[in-house]
């Protein structure tokens, strides 16, 4: 089984993309063109890390901003799965400080993350949802989701990494995801190696529904450009254990989920990669 370092090398290349930010009912706002290098040094043992971000829309125009980073290991706050993909976040949530989670899904030459972000006092503030492509490929951007493109029937393979052992558990998934009322209701049914959960969502707008999972923490469920979703509590708490997920529609027929779970304290415990195929 390959190591965190090697699964985080699975990421190296030259990314092309945007930074778009996207508020707390899922309407995309301002959008940065970016250009994010990672690049392998002293036979692997480095990752050199470069973000650009530009202004204007002319693409020789020098960037705004210029970050540049050199990685030798990796934090405990960031989680890479085998085929690269990833989520980092918070490793403890404290009170009067912002929270936040990072979401990174890979396949061929795209990469779509997501980052959420919550306000001081715990609240759902915003997202910055990030799209990528390798520079000079022809891949392009997945449609806008929507629930008639989850419905159905799914079934894979959860990889799950504890925050004290970093070797993934695997097991088998199922997933129903029903629309009813006209579109207006959506059920997410999820069996993870047994455990049933269900997320029941009403639409409040065009991209953004309201919804409950079982535990009766209230949520926001949004569905985003290029085939991602968020889904967040509206609230979170040190006082009470809570999940947040990102998802991305990878294609037609394949659905990645990434979760990262909190305890009754505010601790983080794990987080799990969900691959699913359509059935």
């Amino acid at each position: 089984m390959a190591s965190q370092w090697q699964n985080f090398q699975r990421n190296l290349g030259a990314w092309r993309g945007s930074f778009t930010d996207v508020d707390a009912h899922g309407q995309p706002l301002d959008a940065t063109p970016s250009l994010l290098t990672l690049s392998s040094a002293e036979d692997g043992r480095v990752v050199h890390f470069r973000l650009q971000r530009f202004g204007g829309e002319e693409p020789s125009a020098p960037p705004t901003q210029d970050i540049a980073q050199e990685y030798r290991t990796l934090g405990r706050q960031v989680v890479f799965f085998d085929d690269g993909c990833f989520c980092k976040g918070s490793l403890q949530l404290a009170p009067a400080t912002r929270f936040g989670a990072e979401y990174g899904f890979i396949a061929g030459d795209r990469r779509h993350r997501l980052v959420q972000l919550f306000a001081e006092d715990g609240g759902f503030d915003a997202l910055v949802l990030i799209r990528e492509f390798r520079d000079g490929s022809a891949a392009e951007e997945r449609p806008p989701l929507s629930p008639g493109q989850l419905s159905g029937s799914w079934e894979g393979q959860a990889a799950t990494i504890e925050a004290d052992w970093p070797e993934p558990t695997l097991q088998q998934v199922r997933i129903r995801v029903d629309q009813s009322d006209g579109g207006q209701c959506l059920t997410v049914e999820t069996d993870l190696g047994g455990a049933c959960t269900a997320v029941r969502a009403r639409r409040q707008g065009a991209s953004c529904f309201a919804c409950a999972p079982e535990a009766g923490q209230p949520a926001r469920l949004l569905l985003l450009p290029d085939g991602g979703f968020s889904l967040t509590p509206l609230q979170v708490s040190h006082r009470q254990a809570f999940s947040v997920e990102a998802g991305w529609l990878q294609s037609a027929d394949r659905w990645l989920r990434l979760i990262r779970r909190y305890g009754p304290s505010g601790e983080w415990l794990s987080a799990t990669l969900i691959t699913a195929d359509r059935r």
